[in-house]
C-alpha cells in the first residue's frame, strides 16, 4: 500500500502598507504549518513560499 503524506498550511495576508505614488501594496504574510503548529511571518509572498518549500522538502 502506498503511503500518502498530507501537509497543510494556513496563509494569512495583511496589508502592511501602500506606496502613495505608485499604489504598490506591501503585504505581511503569516504562514502556519498545521501539523507542527509552526508559524512564521514574512514580508513577501516569495519568502513565504520558500518557507513552505523547505517544509515539504522541495527546496
Amino acid at each position: 500500500m502506498e503511503t500518502k503524506q498530507v501537509t497543510s498550511f494556513v496563509l494569512r495576508f495583511q496589508l502592511a502598507d501602500i506606496e502613495m505614488d505608485s499604489g504598490r501594496k506591501y503585504w505581511r504574510v503569516k504562514v502556519t504549518h498545521v501539523q507542527e503548529e509552526k508559524e512564521a511571518v514574512f514580508d513577501s509572498v516569495e519568502s513565504a513560499m520558500e518557507f513552505i518549500k523547505e517544509i515539504v522538502g522541495e527546496s
